[in-house]
């Protein structure tokens, strides 16, 4: 029990310092307080926080993933490039994700084979998504499409004029799904055994070859779909998009509570690792100055 407890203190530590920074936000803007600022709130870290559900899985592993914002930025481009040559867009939507899950486990399959680190790894598959962001175009393809229209405008409306949107609601189920995934199953016990001693996970038999290649595969998985929802949010596709994301999820985890080396975390700390991110954010925006 006092282990478990032990366990939730950097997690609680998050939530306290959200709350704690909300309220303080709160008593100079009293209007942050509506449910409108708070659906904005999760609409604008939507991708961001599904970078950081999979950032999670591959901290606790004990690695690390420098190619995540490459990929949303392919999966924009990809994506306007598709719609735009007549792709219907859900079949686009399909095709990136099985694009940058297969990417994903292409670097977890290049770090058990080359016994390589995860740094050297995915900043050359940061390179290399980036690189073909470029071959693909240079300037910024707006996206006109219906379907696009209706997925970026649906929301449920809140009190007081608030909304949560379906970019919102995808960036919650993508929690959800990675709490399970972590905290849950076979897998997500693999990942903490790995991540907190590899040696240690071999005698007790854990999958070394298939796990970081389905942890990596996941977090490929969550960038595509960040790259969908990103996209949503922008209405277009840049090569030069979310440049040094990667590094906001990792920070995001790790203010929840994960540790670099590995074999700590949790999605409900990298969830207010996010929020305690953007509250910053708007919290410059409603100051109105740096």
């Amino acid at each position: 029990m006092m282990q478990i407890r032990r366990r939730s203190l950097p997690t609680l530590a998050a939530i306290g310092v959200f709350l704690l920074a909300y309220a303080l936000c709160a008593v100079q803007f009293p209007t942050m307080l509506s449910l409108r600022v708070a659906g904005d709130l999760l609409t604008d870290n939507a991708c961001l926080g599904l970078l950081a559900v999979g950032m999670t899985v591959v901290v606790v592993s004990g690695g690390v993933d420098l190619s995540v914002g490459a990929v949303v930025a392919f999966t924009g481009v990809f994506l306007a490039i598709a719609i735009q040559h007549g792709v219907p867009a859900p079949l686009a939507f399909m095709l990136a994700i099985a694009v940058s899950t297969a990417f994903g486990g292409l670097i977890g399959a290049a770090i058990h084979l080359l016994k390589a680190p995860p740094f050297i790894v995915t900043l050359t598959a940061m390179f290399l998504a980036r690189g073909a962001c470029f071959l693909l175009t240079t300037e910024s393809i707006p996206v006109h499409d219906p379907v696009y229209d209706r997925l970026a405008g649906f929301a449920l409306a809140l009190p007081g004029g608030g909304r949560l949107s379906l970019l919102a609601m995808v960036m919650l189920a993508g929690f959800g799904l990675g709490g399970l995934l972590l905290h849950a199953t076979r897998f997500g016990a693999s990942v903490f055994a790995v991540g907190g001693d590899r040696r240690s996970a071999e005698l007790m038999g854990a999958p070394l070859g298939r796990t970081p290649v389905l942890v990596y595969a996941f977090s490929g998985l969550m960038a595509g779909l960040a790259g969908i929802v990103f996209s949503l949010y922008t209405q277009a596709g840049y090569s030069l998009a979310t440049v040094g994301v990667e590094l906001d999820a990792i920070a995001a985890v790790v203010i929840g509570g994960a540790l670099l080396s590995g074999g700590a975390g949790g999605m409900l700390g990298s969830l207010f690792g996010v929020l305690i991110q953007g509250l910053i954010l708007t919290y410059i925006t409603f100051d109105g100055s740096l």
